[in-house]
């Protein structure tokens, strides 16, 4: 496995590759990435992994700077998965205008309207970078095909939708939400939780299961379900951001036609902001 740090060596080294599969991330990494990686082997015999805590995709009060850098062993679990190349860029490579402080003269690229719904209402801005880092590093790996997890829905579908819109000729592969034994999706910020927090932490699954049940028994009052579901997360101690039932097709809010539905969760324990979907059909 080579860890490769410039792209200029990257493209060296692709340009020898006729069919790339290619998983991006923010690196510490769980069984949840790892799952991603055998599923991308499965598509391609040749697999890139990215590393790159993207500072654009992070408001000014959010944790870059506490995010978790475990490259080392990050790369052990890669190699061992059958990784062949892992990228792991700097910010001055990514962003060739960064002046070791700001990203001052940033191109980025505009994600349709979704985008300022739902985790785009509490963090104006993240989408702009999540969409503009990973048009970026499609642009340097150019794969044929690119894995990412479901857990994080909103932007597989914003992903979805550039792709479609750009014409880039890249299949996305949507990959089941990895849990732990509770139901707990498993995320790179779990770890942030203390022992106590992350006993409770499959409270926020449950209640998204509490709502499918609901609506798959008949009720269609999605409003007044999403707002029980945030009532019951605030009484144990959460600070709920939203629960929303949409179409899994659309993202826009469910009606009574939908059939294809999902139902999406972020709320705050202790310090810790966590998310969960579930998709179903009624």
């Amino acid at each position: 496995m080579q860890v490769i740090n410039t792209i200029e060596e990257l493209r060296s080294v692709l340009k020898k590759q006729s069919h790339i599969a290619f998983v991006p991330t923010m690196g510490n990494l769980h069984a949840g990435h790892i799952q991603l990686v055998k599923a991308a082997k499965q598509h391609a015999e040749y697999v890139v992994v990215s590393i790159f805590v993207n500072p654009l995709q992070f408001g000014p009060t959010e944790d870059l700077a506490s995010y978790p850098r475990t490259l080392e062993a990050d790369c052990e679990r890669l190699k061992a998965a059958g990784t062949n190349v892992v990228f792991a860029p700097s910010v001055a490579e990514m962003y060739q205008d960064f002046d070791g402080v700001n990203l001052n003269q940033t191109m980025t690229i505009t994600p349709p309207p979704i985008a300022n719904e739902l985790c785009g209402a509490s963090r104006p801005g993240h989408f702009v970078g999540v969409a503009t880092v990973v048009m970026k590093l499609f642009n340097m790996v150019q794969p044929n095909i690119a894995v990412f997890g479901q857990k994080d829905f909103q932007q597989l579908f914003i992903i979805k939708q550039m792709v479609k819109q750009f014409n880039l000729p890249i299949s996305i592969i949507g990959m089941d939400t990895v849990r732990e034994p509770s139901g707990l999706a498993m995320s790179s910020r779990n770890g942030y939780l203390t022992n106590e927090q992350r006993t409770a932490a499959s409270q926020l699954n449950s209640a998204l299961q509490d709502v499918v049940q609901s609506v798959k028994n008949g009720n269609q009052d999605y409003f007044q379900l999403e707002q029980k579901a945030k009532s019951s997360l605030n009484i144990q101690g959460w600070v709920a951001d939203y629960i929303s039932i949409r179409s899994s097709l659309t993202l826009q809010p469910a009606s009574s036609l939908d059939t294809s539905l999902v139902v999406l969760g972020a709320a705050k324990l202790g310090n810790t902001r966590l998310i969960d979907n579930l998709t179903f059909n009624v």
